[in-house]
């Protein structure tokens, strides 16, 4: 996306202000990166993001709330982002039933793909979830947890995996209709997050690897 006069701020300014007042507005703050098998410890207050500038700064902006999950939480401000956010932590997958990944499409949401394409998808692990492809699941790890009051708890969570396969979320395009455009001089991509699980969910269950590739497949 490049520099934008007044940074990320001016970012999320202008999104809040398409949203409006009774609008919505997510980030993912992934953290698979820091929170590991060697360190699995999260705290919702510390423990950065690792998915890119922007969803870091959004994390440490005032007001921001987010999701209780150590590898797949999610950010948000805004009039639902209480309900969209809660109930995380009784998931024991990253984008379970209780995800706001999951809960996106209920409440009419959408994903905006602002200079990244399609291939940074978390969205589709939920749909994955659903289905339950061959490459998608690893062992069971403890995490310790800390929330916002600075209280700890335990989750047990199954991972995901992916070891050897290349994710191809790009084909989302071959299976739906994704609205393209600029923004500055960002190729953007919007996806309606209700007709995304649908469509795609109806693929993987007649071809459970559409989404993905093999690594050595990928380099040919």
């Amino acid at each position: 996306m490049g520099k934008v006069e007044g940074g990320a701020e001016a970012v999320i300014r202008a999104l809040l202000d398409v949203l409006g007042k009774d609008g919505t507005l997510l980030f993912p703050a992934l953290s698979f990166r820091d929170v590991t098998t060697d360190t699995p410890y999260f705290d919702v207050r510390k423990t950065p993001s690792c998915v890119g500038a922007l969803p870091e700064y959004f994390r440490q902006r005032e007001g921001t709330q987010r999701s209780l999950h150590p590898t797949h939480s999610v950010c948000g401000v805004g009039k639902r982002a209480s309900e969209i956010l809660s109930g995380h932590e009784n998931d024991t997958t990253p984008c379970g039933t209780n995800s706001p990944f999951y809960k996106l499409p209920q409440y009419d949401g959408q994903i905006l793909f602002l200079g990244c394409g399609l291939r940074p998808n978390t969205s589709m692990h939920g749909i994955e979830e659903l289905s339950e492809p061959p490459y998608l699941y690893d062992d069971l790890l403890d995490y310790k947890m800390t929330d916002t009051d600075g209280q700890t708890f335990m989750m047990t969570i199954r991972r995901h995996n992916f070891a050897g396969w290349v994710q191809r979320y790009d084909r989302l395009e071959q299976v739906l209709n994704v609205q393209t455009g600029k923004i500055l001089d960002a190729d953007c991509h919007l996806v309606e997050a209700s007709a995304m699980w649908s469509a795609a969910y109806e693929k993987l269950k007649l071809d459970p690897l559409f989404f993905v590739d093999r690594e050595n497949q990928e380099m040919m």
